[in-house]
């Protein structure tokens, strides 16, 4: 499905990461794997270092203390926030809404919009797309976006497929309407044939966790976890990814009149390093155009990934310059999505430490 929008800007990005950091070496010994194979592995995919939430930490304790810095820090002032969007897949509790915790937190108006998505990789996507449709009223000035994931917790540290990209942390956007902002191109698609294919099985109404679904079980690869654990098929994952993408971003492109040379920056969720720089090459980019640095540095946060690529590719020049991007995330549900826009002259563009 195709949006297209007018007059809208995202005016501020704050990325929030766990301070534990953890290192691919430090966990080599759980993998059924031989150190230069776990070497190999580290240098093809781009594992490095990850961010991990301390034990108990909640996404809800990012997003609460990102938005009260930005609050205290005079960036954000509570009486604006007419919408708060809270995306996720690790929300506190099935109810209520992890988006109505924060406004308790924060002693929100009783007029602002709470509303809670669940969505992984192509959540940032989701998030703003439903944050310009909200700013076509004209009861809503400023959309805050707070897109949050700690599913280390969910991940079997067992597992080589999933363990050594997964990180933790949360981002918060502000989006508004301006008048000297170009138009909007957005795109998504779902298919929800594939959605057993990034998954965790048991923990919802249809399979409650118990002893059972907490039993550790070897598969054919010699990965241990649960059904309580996110289980990924990392092939199929790694084809639709490369047959699915390429021509939305294609599309996207033509539909906003513009060359893809044109763009500055290609900004996508970050699953690795391998995935993306094939994904650059099969679009027909520069590699130096599509940044595949975050995994290595900070893990897969899932749907934070997009803006924490933001945030530390682009960093300050994003306060003074204007960009040319085109966003886009993929993955679970199966879901992708991809956004063309103006990107710059924020009011902040930056990372702090929980």
């Amino acid at each position: 499905m195709d949006f297209q929008f007018k007059n809208k800007k995202i005016s501020g990005i704050l990325t929030i990461l766990p301070k534990r950091e953890v290192l691919f070496e430090d966990n080599i010994s759980n993998y059924s794997f031989s150190h230069a194979k776990s070497m190999k592995l580290k240098l093809a995919m781009g594992y490095n270092k990850q961010r991990i939430a301390e034990d108990g930490v909640c996404s809800s304790d990012l997003a609460k203390f990102g938005l009260e810095y930005l609050i205290n820090n005079n960036l954000l002032e509570k009486e604006e926030i007419d919408a708060l969007i809270f995306v996720s897949q690790s929300p506190d509790q099935f109810l209520p809404p992890t988006s109505n915790i924060l406004h308790g937190h924060l002693d929100l108006k009783q007029d602002t919009l709470c509303i809670d998505i669940n969505q992984g990789c192509a959540g940032y996507i989701i998030g703003l797309q439903q944050a310009f449709m909200l700013l076509d009223q004209d009861a809503v000035k400023k959309v805050v976006l707070v897109v949050a994931d700690v599913l280390s917790s969910k991940v079997s540290k067992r597992d080589r497929n999933s363990y050594p990209l997964i990180g933790d942390a949360a981002s918060i956007t502000i989006i508004e309407n301006d008048e000297n902002f170009s138009d909007i191109f957005c795109s998504i698609k779902m298919d929800g044939n594939g959605a057993d294919v990034l998954q965790i099985p048991a923990g919802g109404f249809k399979m409650p966790s118990n002893e059972e679904t907490a039993e550790m079980v070897e598969d054919d690869n010699g990965n241990y976890r649960s059904l309580n654990n996110l289980v990924m098929q990392g092939d199929k994952v790694f084809n639709f990814v490369q047959t699915e993408v390429p021509p939305m971003i294609k599309k996207i492109l033509e539909r906003s009149n513009t060359d893809k040379d044109e763009i500055d920056y290609y900004l996508f969720h970050q699953p690795n390093r391998f995935m993306l720089q094939k994904l650059a090459d099969k679009i027909g980019v520069d590699r130096g155009k599509l940044p595949s640095n975050i995994v290595e540095n900070f893990g897969n946060s899932s749907g934070v990934t997009i803006p924490t690529n933001i945030s530390y590719n682009l960093g300050n020049n994003l306060e003074k310059n204007i960009y040319n991007v085109c966003l886009s995330g993929f993955g679970v549900g199966l879901t992708w999505g991809a956004i063309v826009m103006k990107l710059g002259r924020v009011k902040f563009n930056k990372i702090i430490e929980f």
